[in-house]
């Protein structure tokens, strides 16, 4: 484990405290389903940004620059009841044309009109096509996926899913995980965490799950179709976790890293220290570092 960025400790805690202390301020979460998470303002989309139809029913909003060594399925975060992939066109686009990927991010259906396992279906369908077409589409079959969160989440669960329902391993050359959610029967650190207002916390975790996963219980939340903690690890690709130290979901990635590792695969876990859930999502000195080495891991994985 690496804790990086504690030269920036200071902004970094001093964001946090003005982001708890201004909860007024913020929008009520129905004006944030499609919209930017991290703010209340409509999403910019962006020219470069294409949306598809796959196989008839998932839709998925591409970035293609104009040189291509990669494709890179991305998965957006929200709890699985918010966001669309059209909430980070200027993140994705600018990552197409520095890292050289061809950006897949898949709109998958949105608890909690669609609950589990409509979202993990929909990301499991994209990660098939693009298996099977992505050369043909982009011109290569090197193949990276991620997300941020429930993005994260619904990453790892996807790889799970074609390893065990398709016999597919290896076609993702390498994953990359931002502050994920592992499992939703709750980690010590997500119960531990509290009332205190950052982007997540203890209460507004326990809501989202049951948007997410109405009427389960924790055991059956511990299923590894649902937690992918509890899941066998093993023929997964390369992973790089990151996790910020003030974030409730802090133990679901040192867990999974440690998992992750003892299953046989390389992983990197990065500790940003004072960093919050989400903290990407904000003009932080740590979110242009970790989008700097965001691309620079997909850019060579």
């Amino acid at each position: 484990m690496t804790i990086t960025d504690q030269d920036c400790l200071r902004e970094t805690l001093a964001f946090n405290e003005h982001f708890a202390a201004a909860p007024a301020n913020r929008p009520a979460l129905t004006l944030l389903r499609r919209n930017r998470l991290g703010g209340d303002a409509p999403p910019t989309r962006l020219p470069q940004g294409r949306d598809r139809a796959i196989d008839g029913a998932v839709t998925v909003r591409t970035f293609v620059p104009d040189h291509v060594d990669g494709v890179y399925l991305h998965i957006h975060g929200g709890g699985w009841a918010f966001g669309s992939a059209d909430g980070q066109d200027e993140r994705l686009w600018r990552l197409a044309e520095q890292a050289r990927l061809a950006v897949v991010s898949v709109d998958y259906r949105l608890a909690p009109e669609h609950p589990c396992p409509a979202g993990p279906d929909d990301c499991e369908t994209a990660a098939r096509w693009l298996v099977e077409h992505a050369a043909a589409e982009f011109g290569t079959r090197r193949l990276l996926i991620g997300g941020e969160s429930a993005g994260a989440h619904l990453g790892v669960v996807t790889l799970l899913r074609l390893r065990d329902r398709h016999g597919i391993t290896g076609a993702f050359r390498a994953a990359h995980l931002l502050f994920g959610a592992y499992d939703l029967s709750m980690t010590p650190s997500q119960r531990r965490f509290g009332n205190r207002r950052l982007l997540s916390n203890t209460e507004s975790l326990r809501g989202v799950y049951e948007l997410f996963t109405p009427g389960m219980g924790e055991e059956e939340r511990r299923s590894p179709e649902v937690s992918p903690l509890f899941a066998d690890l093993t023929g997964l690709p390369p992973a790089r976790i990151v996790v910020g130290t003030e974030d409730p979901l802090l133990d679901d990635s040192l867990f999974l890293a440690a998992r992750w590792q003892a299953a046989g695969s390389p992983v990197r876990l990065g500790v940003v220290a004072g960093a919050m859930h989400g903290f990407t999502l904000f003009p932080l000195t740590i979110t242009e570092r970790e989008l700097r080495r965001e691309r620079d891991f997909l850019a060579t994985a």
